[in-house]
């Protein structure tokens, strides 16, 4: 395990999962604390379907992290719903930690100089308090390591794991959730992943992999067009630690 720094914002280098607890205690971070994980879209978002999404995170997201006394955990960089995750909690100026779990092979911290990659790292979204980064060189390396966290941090107390949009990583993000019984809101409407598996949970033809995601019993959906729906979906989720 090792300390490092994001900007303004803690970061710790982990490369085993048994050291998750200590990094983020180190971070200041302190199981039990309820948690919502955020997956989705990044790079393949543009402007107009980032703009359609802001009120989801705006009015459904945000404010219920707030008055939960949650911690939000997403992959930290500065794209798709990362950025956009990071924007509402500035926006809203809400005071919850948002963790970014980041690959190392794929991000740059400001303190390093030279990256030794092939291709320019990915900025970290700069309104994440928090950063873990963790081994791996591809996108969706992070993915199991965004889980893990989750569940470190919620320890005892609920999570529940928000999907907008979303490629092919995006089902590895959920199966990951899935297997640690975390339920998932899926935002109907947002495109991609997050539509294959509205239409599965209706019975419609869908991808396969979202077929068998459907039928853990963990999954609902949301209309993207109604922010409130998503806000009571995520209370409820999160009611026990909100009482």
């Amino acid at each position: 395990m090792e300390s490092t720094g994001a900007g303004s914002a803690p970061a710790v280098r982990v490369t085993a999962a048994d050291d998750l607890p200590a990094a983020l205690r180190a971070l200041g971070l302190h199981p039990p604390r309820p948690a919502v994980v955020v997956v989705g879209g990044a790079g393949g978002l543009d402007e107009a379907a980032l703009d359609g999404l802001r009120p989801a995170f705006a009015v459904g997201v945000a404010p219920v992290l707030e008055r939960c006394g949650a911690v939000g955990v997403d992959g930290g960089t500065q794209s798709g719903v990362m950025r956009l995750f990071g924007e509402a909690r500035a926006a809203t100026r809400a005071s919850f930690p948002l963790v970014g779990v980041a690959a190392a092979g794929l991000v740059r911290l400001p303190h390093e100089r030279g990256s030794g990659r092939a291709s320019a790292p990915a900025a970290l979204e700069p309104h994440h308090t928090h950063f873990v980064i963790v081994p791996g060189t591809k996108w969706g390396a992070e993915a199991p390591w965004i889980a893990r966290v989750a569940t470190v941090l919620a320890g005892g107390a609920p999570s529940v794991t928000v999907l907008a949009n979303g490629g092919e990583i995006a089902y590895a993000d959920i199966q990951f959730s899935v297997d640690a019984g975390r339920p998932v809101v899926v935002i109907a409407g947002s495109g991609r992943t997050a539509d294959e598996l509205v239409a599965a949970l209706a019975g419609a033809p869908a991808d396969e992999r979202a077929a068998a995601l459907a039928e853990s019993g963990l999954i609902r959906a949301v209309p993207m067009d109604s922010p409130g729906a998503l806000a009571e979906s995520l209370a409820a989720a999160l009611e026990p630690a909100a009482t």
